[in-house]
């Protein structure tokens, strides 16, 4: 510690013994500096406020028919871009700043020195924004932050008008696609039901009720006819008792037998519902007609063991002849439902034969349908979005859903900015005094002398004997105060030279 403290003084006895170079050195520096100051360009500055009310009874209204567009986010979003090259030359073109630049490098020095020189700042609770620009020429001041000032607002009503209109015609688009697969989704529809029609539900009822229905008609129809035959076969009877039986070959049917007619008609019940289940060449169904076949052969069997009746007359009474005529109309009763039954029958195989066919068919109608109904849901949901994106793109591009209100317009500043000559003023004594002190510290740095015994001690490592004393003379006094009145006059002039410079950069503002 004591050696720096040391080191310390000897430096400021070495500034002391050089301090008129020092004094020279400062007024050199002070003078310089303040010419520099006091010839630097004024700046002039100005700054623009503005407040966007993005809130609109609009927004509640129209909230669940269509996507009401973030108004904050695009005029945050703006005005974080508004600072873009594109914008720069805007502005540049708007204030013709353009025609100053004699070449491609001017305008890119142009457009560096106004992207640097230009300030925009939000309040985020409050959305107001700042735009402030700085430049020699007042009317230039104006003029840039107003250019930027209208693309900033003409950027935020614009909105995202080509976004909708871009929107709008992808939906379009895509509605004329979907309405093409739409006419071929129901040409395709109709085409199958041209081709399959005998094989598609009918009036809500499908394959298998048809096939039930038909199934319970046919053997309706059976039993009618089985009803239609035995009441022939009753009036038959009646009349082979009063009438001779020829020896013509009778037909099991023609023969009353009630016993075997129950029977037989049992097992032809029973082949029906066989014949449901199986083809003709199941052994069941074999088994049924070859019993049934026995069954009617003896009924024939049977009858021609019948005696005849011996009265001759009785082919000639009239019970027998209203019973000729019942049995001509029973007869034609059971052609009729046996005509009838062979239709059934006929539709009932067909049926059958289709079976197989059927569940494929339903399928292949149901995946249809099912095509057709997925592209008629996204049709009707692209006519519904296309006007929700109509009446968005509206909606973002109307004046109603925000609002500018201008708080502080840009105007032409009277007075300069900077540069702030009072504190460079300061600086630059400040700057001279520290420069003469180092200048001072040099030179005795240069032109070394020892200025105290204990340096020359130090330095050469000999005993000291003593010191002799300065011996001041009269006249030599009066010159030393003299050099010390001429060295504070001329700190005093630096002083008031620098009370003047900054004296006239105040009567200056």
């Amino acid at each position: 510690m004591e050696e720096l403290i040391s080191q310390l003084q000897s430096s400021l006895k070495g500034i002391w013994k050089h301090r008129w170079a020092a004094v020279l050195v400062a007024w050199v520096v002070a003078l310089a500096g303040w010419t520099k100051v006091a010839t630097l360009p004024d700046d002039y500055q100005t700054t623009a406020r503005v407040f966007v009310d993005t809130q609109t009874i609009l927004k509640p209204l129209l909230a669940g028919m269509t996507s009401v567009p973030n108004v904050e986010q695009q005029v945050a979003i703006m005005s974080r871009t508004l600072l873009s090259r594109p914008n720069i030359e805007r502005v540049m073109r708007m204030v013709d700043l353009d025609i100053q630049a004699r070449s491609p490098r001017e305008h890119e020095q142009q457009i560096d020195e106004l992207m640097s020189k230009l300030k925009i700042s939000s309040t985020g609770n409050f959305d107001i924004y700042t735009i402030s620009y700085n430049s020699r020429n007042p009317r230039q001041v104006r003029d840039v932050v107003q250019a930027l000032l209208t693309i900033f607002v003409e950027g935020s009503f614009k909105g995202k008008k080509g976004e909708s209109q871009k929107a709008v015609q992808f939906i379009d688009d895509q509605i004329k696609a979907y309405e093409e697969k739409l006419v071929a989704a129901e040409n395709k529809v109709k085409e199958f039901k041209l081709r399959n029609n005998g094989l598609l539900p009918r009036q809500g009822a499908d394959y298998s009720a048809q096939l039930l229905s038909s199934s319970d008609t046919l053997n309706s129809a059976r039993l009618e006819l089985l009803e239609a035959q035995q009441a022939r076969d009753a009036i038959k009877g009646q009349i082979s008792g009063d009438e001779p039986i020829l020896a013509a070959e009778l037909s099991p049917a023609m023969i009353d037998n009630p016993e075997l007619d129950a029977r037989i008609a049992a097992l032809n019940k029973d082949l029906d519902k066989l014949r449901m289940q199986y083809t003709e060449l199941h052994p069941d169904i074999i088994a049924a007609r070859r019993l049934i076949g026995q069954l009617e052969a003896r009924k024939v069997e049977e009858s021609k063991l019948r005696s005849a009746s011996a009265d001759p007359g009785k082919n000639y009474s009239p019970m027998l002849q209203q019973l000729k005529v019942a049995l001509t109309e029973a007869d034609a009763k059971v052609a009729a439902v046996k005509a009838r039954v062979q239709e059934l029958s006929a539709r009932h195989a067909r049926l059958l034969e289709q079976s197989n066919a059927v569940p494929e068919v339903e399928s292949e109608l149901a995946q249809l349908n099912r095509d057709y109904q997925i592209n008629k849901e996204n049709y009707e949901k692209l006519i519904g979005r296309r006007e929700a994106a109509k009446l968005s793109g509206d909606l973002s591009t109307t004046t109603d859903m925000m609002s500018f209100k201008i708080i502080d317009p840009p105007t032409v500043p009277m007075m300069p900015s900077g540069p702030n000559r009072l504190l460079l003023y300061s600086g630059v004594l400040l700057a001279a005094l520290l420069t003469g002190a180092a200048a001072a510290l040099l030179i005795s740095q240069v032109r070394p002398t020892f200025l105290s015994p204990a340096e020359l001690r130090d330095t050469t490592r000999l005993p000291l004997l003593g010191t002799v004393s300065m011996s001041w003379t009269a006249p030599e006094r009066i010159k030393r105060r003299r050099g010390q009145l001429a060295l504070g006059t001329a700190l005093s002039v630096l002083l008031v030279a620098y009370g003047a410079t900054m004296a006239s950069a105040v009567w200056r503002y």
